[in-house]
């Protein structure tokens, strides 16, 4: 039995069409590239899709976009050190079991301009990127502030409503960091203690990680955050990081004095 490119080139011949191209495709062939074509469209869309996706992460993190591993300089142990358990710590993502089995905090601890917050939010960037981890900075200071407005009733500037939205961020978002933790404070108040406590803890039941930065150093930010709040940490699967190396942040030095622009002439000169 012909096939039917041979009817077809049979039909040909007897219109006196020799020459007519070869125009038919086998079902086959054109199934598979069609599926291709899809397959490759799909791809396409899935990377545009994903990338949009990091992209919205990005921009509800609040995070510098200047902090990342490539913009660290690792000039001294502790940086090193602490790059080391950073790296670890994102890596030990790709462990699904890890991801959900508990709750994990880092405590990077140390005087100020040592690259904490840095290293912190290089963390957060890579995650985003790699495992799409969706991240929340915030300085405690400026969280506590808006708590403490937030029991205006008369204001009309919605505060509450803004702090109400934050307050539901902070328990659903995959990583909190918190950073400048009882900043130029020696002990937070009862009420604020009790409610940074009650955070944490609701934040481990539900398997979610944090990043605590802090000019403290361990025994003095117990004593800060009090000890139930503490406690709350203590929950967590804890790695503190100490920073001790040398300020990464530019001086400030006043200007040279002008020199004085002296005549030659100089009234009440005695000679």
């Amino acid at each position: 039995m012909d096939s039917i490119k041979n009817k077809i080139d049979k039909l040909a011949k007897a219109m006196g069409k020799t020459n007519v191209p070869d125009t038919y495709t086998d079902y086959k062939d054109m199934r598979a590239q069609y599926e291709k074509q899809a397959n490759e469209d799909v791809k396409k869309l899935q990377q545009e899709t994903k990338l949009r996706r990091i992209q919205e992460i990005h921009g509800r993190s609040d995070l510098n976009p200047k902090w990342t591993f490539n913009t660290l300089i690792e000039d001294s142990e502790d940086v090193i050190e602490a790059v080391s358990i950073a790296q670890s710590f994102i890596a030990a993502h790709d462990d699904y079991n890890w991801r959900h089995s508990g709750s994990h905090m880092m405590i990077f601890y140390g005087d100020y301009g040592r690259g904490k917050s840095h290293i912190a939010g290089a963390i957060a960037h890579q995650l985003i990127d790699q495992y799409e981890i969706s991240v929340l900075y915030r300085q405690l200071s400026s969280l506590l502030e808006m708590r403490f407005f937030s029991y205006d009733y008369n204001a009309t500037d919605n505060v509450a409503e803004q702090f109400r939205e934050i307050q539901k961020e902070l328990l659903d978002v995959d990583l909190l960091i918190l950073d400048e933790v009882c900043v130029n404070e020696t002990m937070l108040k009862k009420n604020t203690q009790s409610w940074l406590g009650n955070l944490l803890r609701q934040r481990l039941v539900n398997n979610k990680n944090c990043i605590m930065i802090t000019n403290h150093n361990l025994a003095e930010l117990e004593n800060a955050l009090g000890r139930y709040c503490f406690e709350s940490m203590k929950e967590y699967d804890t790695y503190k990081v100490r920073f001790s190396g040398p300020s990464r942040r530019k001086e400030i030095t006043p200007p040279a004095p002008e020199p004085m622009n002296v005549s030659g002439y100089q009234p009440n000169q005695v000679k």
